[in-house]
């Protein structure tokens, strides 16, 4: 597997507004690649050329499902970089748009371009029997792809923690409380990746040429309770370790019910039942596959947690 492509072609990278996409599209500028960033709204392709820089990219808008649109942005490029999904759905953001249609356009449009290989990120724990909605539709947006003529790689992944992350910035809170306040007392499983690892796994995957269909389970080298995260957070904080309170998970539930009933829809029970599953499996496999040497945790959450917001 090389570096980098040689030569250089054009990259599509939808969902280039997240913060995955941004640094995707800023290292494969860096490298001497030529990536189209792809957004929904030109607020957001606004902000994507703001932080580019100098880095010489192109911006499209487009509508994720709409099949007519994504054919025209993938048009010259050979690979695509698929990074659409949602952990909560909303009145404006539905699982079907971002993972099952969205999935489908990418897929047709790869075919119809001759793209030479599609990845896209998902989810640990995705299951097309799931009964959990945005498991179950992240799962047919794989065989999407999968059952697509151009080759296509899905990295399913957990938690990802770096500079800038939302999980950082949660996990730094709970850690610099006096009270941690933990589902089921912190019981489930996290096994958090490092932002840089993924991001170099992506870039790795795209440059592959085999023409292989495959499914990655990439984490990071640890996988622990909840509540033992919190506490080493803290240790790497130089702060004590909170108390941790239990949560009933039907209190969780109820509540997460609740919230999701409201016009901001903070949390949801689908969201709620993701973030709190979990997380334990072996990513030698993975890591052979990708040439990929995953950053110990203590590294990473030194790394993410020091430069999160203090709460």
């Amino acid at each position: 597997m090389s570096e980098r492509l040689s030569p250089p072609a054009r990259i599509l990278v939808t969902g280039a507004n997240g913060h995955l996409g941004r640094r995707l599209v800023r290292a494969l500028a860096a490298r001497g690649d030529a990536p189209r960033a792809l957004v929904r709204s030109r607020a957001a392709a606004d902000s994507v050329a703001r932080d580019a820089g100098s880095h010489a990219i192109e911006v499209w808008v487009a509508d994720y499902a709409d099949p007519a649109a994504i054919e025209q942005a993938a048009s010259g490029c050979a690979r695509i970089a698929h990074l659409v999904g949602i952990l909560k759905e909303t009145r404006t953001s539905r699982y079907v748009d971002a993972h099952d249609r969205a999935a489908a356009a990418v897929a047709r449009a790869a075919e119809r371009v001759g793209a030479r290989r599609v990845v896209a990120v998902g989810l640990l724990g995705t299951d097309p029997g799931s009964r959990n909605p945005c498991l179950a539709s992240k799962a047919r947006a794989e065989r999407a792809l999968l059952e697509g003529k151009a080759p296509a790689t899905v990295l399913r992944v957990p938690m990802v923690l770096g500079p800038g992350e939302i999980a950082a910035a949660a996990l730094r809170a709970r850690a610099c409380a006096r009270v941690a306040w933990l589902v089921d007392g912190g019981r489930s499983l996290e096994q958090p990746l490092d932002a840089d690892d993924l991001l170099r796994a992506v870039l790795r995957a795209l440059d592959d040429d085999s023409g292989a269909h495959r499914v990655l389970e990439l984490a990071g080298p640890e996988s622990l309770p909840r509540r033992e995260l919190v506490a080493r957070a803290a240790a790497v904080l130089g702060a004590p370790p909170p108390r941790i309170a239990s949560v009933p998970s039907f209190a969780a539930r109820l509540a997460a019910r609740a919230l999701g009933a409201l016009p901001s829809r903070p949390v949801t029970l689908p969201m709620l039942e993701v973030l709190e599953r979990d997380d334990r499996i072996d990513p030698t496999p993975a890591c052979r596959a990708l040439g990929l040497d995953l950053t110990p945790l203590d590294a990473t959450l030194r790394r993410a947690l020091e430069s999160a917001p203090a709460p």
